[in-house]
């Protein structure tokens, strides 16, 4: 059943998890959220003063015997004014594994249950403390590969996504109210200058969604960025130019064909935009058996892969062998022809351009590193990334989506000219599809598979 407020959602049993990354740390956390948080106050610690709400007390961590667990700060957040909305705990420790899960299974015999992935964050949305796309912008925050992500998913975490398409979300309303009381009045002549207000609204708010669009975009490119995969004949140079993409030497390169027989990965960071690059084995024809499978794996990342490098030896036309490779490649994939090694042909400047069958070009050196400044350019426009984007939010594909699915209704609310009971349902669909991206509409599947991605103790 759907979502479509959250306050009638009744806090539940009480919860627990170590909220820190696994490993040691100088400090470790184990939170606590629901009912009857006092009990675990009572049971868990021993302190001088009693704990007051929101002040940090130094506390000694006991188990069932009343012996020493550890010695820490706890911090208790009675409801609503929590992270979740409920009453919570935190019990900060040493950030030794032993001592934390000690801690955590003192918790446990006094009547919590381990909390599933991303419990702690599903509670503050159905609480109302998060909608939903803040309690995303949590996760994204937490995986955040650069920089540059980190700041987009602290904007959709603090709200500045969501205050955006809340503002859309205005307008509509103003704008459906405006529709409607022509439809609730039909005996009264309709101004057409009413109309052409109606018509400029509607251009306003169009306008307001390509914006907006724009920079979820942007910041789904800083989330998810691209995969490339680096093709082509043996000795092209593709793990020379692997390594000379990622500035270290990851592929083993020898002037011995096929030495390349599984993938080699790197993840660099173009810009702030992750991109994962993929070298592979050479694609020719072989009897080697451990060649094959490396060479099937080729095609396995091929089609998985969101770009490819197509790369050749500058100075040697495309043989047969080029052509038919080319042939054999998905239709929807971005494909980039790297002419290499034009160090060896005394060529000084790099040249860029547009190959016979219209994909782009880009001459290299993987070994003097000429050209590789703008073969990073052209990855970053292949992965959909364009400079100045401040203001990016680090949206998924189902914000994408129901941007998209906004925009389609309102694009055909401007063709209904003087149908105004077809204009206000494309307006409401439109209105509907937005409150999807905060959860004011939401399914039950849907909010499991967000939050079951999430990590533990968040």
């Amino acid at each position: 059943m759907p979502i479509t407020s959250a306050a009638a959602y009744t806090p539940k049993a009480l919860i627990a998890a170590i909220a820190t990354a696994p490993g040691r740390g100088g400090i470790g956390v184990v939170r606590v959220s629901g009912i009857g948080v006092a009990a675990i106050i009572g049971g868990v610690t021993a302190t001088r003063e009693p704990i007051k709400p929101r002040v940090a007390t130094l506390a000694r961590f006991l188990d069932a015997g009343g012996n020493a667990i550890d010695e820490g700060i706890a911090l208790y957040f009675p409801s609503p004014h929590s992270y979740t909305g409920e009453d919570v705990l935190e019990l900060q420790g040493h950030g030794g594994p032993a001592v934390m899960q000690l801690l955590l299974r003192r918790c446990l015999e006094l009547g919590c249950r381990i909390a599933r992935p991303g419990e702690f964050t599903e509670r503050a949305f159905l609480n109302g403390r998060l909608d939903l796309a803040q309690a995303e912008g949590v996760a994204d925050l937490i995986e955040a590969s650069s920089a540059e992500a980190a700041k987009s998913a602290a904007r959709t975490l603090t709200g500045e996504f969501s205050a955006c398409v809340h503002a859309l979300t205005r307008r509509l309303t103003d704008l459906r109210v405006h529709v409607e009381a022509c439809i609730d009045f039909p005996e009264e002549e309709i101004d057409p200058a009413d109309r052409a207000a109606q018509q400029m609204k509607l251009k306003e708010i169009r306008a307001l969604q390509a914006d907006l669009a724009r920079k979820a975009k942007q910041g789904a490119v800083l989330r998810d960025g691209i995969t490339v995969v680096l093709i082509g004949r043996p000795n092209v140079g593709k793990s020379s130019l692997l390594n000379r993409l990622a500035g270290d030497d990851i592929a083993i390169v020898t002037p011995v064909a096929g030495t390349t027989r599984d993938h080699v990965r790197a993840s660099i960071l173009l810009e702030g935009v992750p991109v994962q690059l993929i070298d592979t084995a050479g694609l020719r024809a072989t009897d080697d058996e451990v060649e094959q499978i490396g060479i099937a794996r080729t095609w396995g990342a091929i089609e998985k892969a969101g770009a490819a490098l197509f790369i050749t030896v500058a100075g040697e036309p495309d043989g047969s062998r080029e052509v038919e490779l080319l042939g054999q490649l998905p239709e929807s994939l971005n494909v980039i022809r790297v002419r290499n090694k034009i160090d060896l042909l005394g060529e000084l400047s790099v040249s860029r351009g547009t190959m016979a069958d219209g994909v782009g070009r880009v001459d290299v050196s993987a070994k003097t590193g000429q050209g590789i400044d703008e073969l990073r350019g052209q990855l970053l426009r292949l992965a959909g990334w364009q400079p100045g984007n401040e203001g990016a939010f680090l949206a998924r594909e189902r914000h994408l989506a129901a941007l998209s699915e906004a925009s389609a209704h309102t694009d055909a609310a401007a063709t209904m000219h003087g149908q105004d009971e077809l204009f206000a349902e494309e307006l409401r669909l439109a209105q509907r599809a937005l409150s999807r991206i905060t959860g004011e509409f939401t399914a039950d599947d849907l909010l499991g598979e967000i939050f079951g991605n999430f990590c533990i103790g968040k």
